[in-house]
């Protein structure tokens, strides 16, 4: 499967006005791409497409919410209509409410599903004729860490993400059947320095914070980027997750015990009421920009150079093998010094 070059690429960015979605955006029209932009906050969109413009990118906005499939398709036609087609279909929108799951409403629960989990199914639906009539492109759906791990007090986010994964599996699956070149590919970032946490509901009687170490959003948007150009199943951002899909996947009850002692520790000491003002609905004006609050707590993550240089991961990978082996084929009991 071959994909274009991100140059001669037409991408849309749903959930483009703060965070992963606008930096990754930025990143696209920097490479040449012919961008479309959309989110719930207009002015978030329109300061965007200025700052595209600024640098001599191309790029226009739709206002949209993803919980609403027409707005969603009209995304896709919009995108269509601008430049004549689409090839590269970027799902970043995401809500969410930091809580203890007895505090949670259905309303809430039931809206941050509708966004996380149906958002994404209605963006795949919507841009999958398009790719189609293109004979190639890409759909690349950021899921989340808490979808290979559920953390506490976010069981609504856990609860869509994991359902983007089973979703993913299975579009994947059906689209190899019909022998169609489109990528699907799962972003699974760890804990992300955006300002989400500045925006989504919480009910913990303060700010709400990610479980640190934290890792800046262009990380993500470098993970997307690589992903636009080279299919792949799915990239996990951030070396803490990969640690953590690799416990995960060695011993359940072993990361229950690791979250027991810093799970519950997802509030900062700034207080915040329940009743303050959150997106879990509509729109939070104010926080338009890449970077959240907590630049001091973020780390560099190596692993990921690895991850978008293949050949040499698995070339360092085989050296490694090689050399354990070596070793343990050369050490004899007796032969300590």
């Amino acid at each position: 499967m071959q994909l274009k070059p991100i140059n001669q690429q037409v991408v849309s960015v749903v959930g483009a006005s703060s965070g992963i979605g606008r930096i990754t955006a930025l990143k696209f029209a920097r490479r040449g791409a012919k961008v479309v932009v959309s989110a719930r906050s207009e002015p978030g969109l329109k300061s965007l497409v200025d700052e595209i413009q600024a640098f001599g990118g191309e790029a226009t906005y739709i206002v949209a919410d993803v919980s609403d499939f027409e707005q969603v398709k009209a995304i896709a036609s919009q995108t269509v209509a601008e430049y004549g087609r689409l090839d590269t279909w970027v799902h970043v929108a995401a809500t969410g409410i930091i809580a203890p799951f007895e505090k949670i409403t259905p309303q809430e629960f039931e809206r941050i599903v509708q966004v996380n989990l149906m958002g994404q199914v209605y963006g795949a639906m919507a841009a999958l004729p398009h790719l189609k009539r293109e004979g190639r492109g890409a759909l690349i759906h950021i899921s989340s860490m808490q979808g290979r791990r559920s953390l506490p007090l976010q069981s609504p986010y856990c609860a869509a993400k994991h359902g983007v994964e089973g979703f993913l599996e299975t579009l994947r699956v059906e689209l190899q059947h019909e022998k169609l070149p489109i990528s699907v590919t799962s972003i699974l970032p760890a804990t992300i320095n955006t300002p989400y946490y500045n925006k989504v509901g919480t009910k913990l009687g303060v700010k709400p914070t990610g479980i640190p170490p934290y890792y800046q959003p262009d990380l993500v948007a470098d993970a997307i980027l690589y992903a636009a150009e080279h299919p792949m199943r799915d990239f996990i951002v951030g070396d803490v997750g990969k640690v953590l899909d690799l416990l995960q996947k060695i011993s359940p009850s072993l990361v229950d015990s690791l979250l027991l002692l810093i799970g519950f520790a997802q509030g900062t000491n700034e207080p915040k009421s329940e009743d303050a003002p959150n997106n879990i609905f509509a729109p939070v004006e104010g926080y338009d920009r890449v970077e959240g609050d907590f630049n001091k707590l973020a780390i560099p993550s190596f692993l990921d150079w690895f991850d978008m240089n293949p050949q040499l991961k698995w070339g360092t990978l085989a050296l490694a093998v090689l050399g354990v082996t070596a070793f343990l084929g050369g050490w004899r009991p007796g032969n300590e010094v």
